[in-house]
């Protein structure tokens, strides 16, 4: 997911229009969506486990709210036309979804989520970095917890 979203990061700023810039970071959610169903239906095969255990729902019940949320502002965005707060916005969003749903992982799971949410405040305040925040966060942070959550716990 991680390298998905830098490469997103590297094309989005190259279109030519606001919503072009929008449409590729939402093909990019599209793809890390499914990277990660993937690796879930991939993880809990290995640990052959129910896929709908009692800790994969109470996940998906945490994680999601915040992410509906901020699909829900992402909408209004796009057709009011105020992009500049998107990344912050689904960095905030992203950021609360991992803390909430980290609660019944890993410790790190829930220090992801405080630096995606650290990221968003930047990019709250610095609009214009937006881009990069979002390339630090859902590039550089996926694959810095990626890494050390595969090392220390297996994936």
């Amino acid at each position: 997911m991680g390298v998905t979203a830098l490469v997103a990061a590297y094309i989005a700023p190259l279109q030519p229009t606001p919503r072009s810039w929008i449409n590729v970071w939402f093909l990019e959610a599209m793809l890390a969506a499914v990277i990660g169903a993937y690796a879930v239906l991939r993880k809990s095969a290995a640990a052959r486990s129910d896929l709908l255990s009692a800790p994969t729902r109470k996940f998906l019940l945490s994680f999601t709210p915040a992410i509906i949320t901020g699909a829900l502002i992402t909408l209004f965005v796009y057709r009011s036309g105020t992009f500049s707060i998107l990344p912050g916005v689904w960095l905030t969003c992203y950021g609360s979804s991992v803390i909430s749903g980290g609660t019944f992982s890993v410790p790190a799971v829930p220090m992801m989520g405080a630096g995606f949410l650290f990221l968003g405040a930047l990019a709250f305040v610095f609009p214009m970095w937006g881009n990069e925040l979002l390339a630090v966060g859902f590039g550089g942070l996926h694959i810095v917890f990626g890494l050390l959550i595969a090392r220390a716990h297996g994936g």
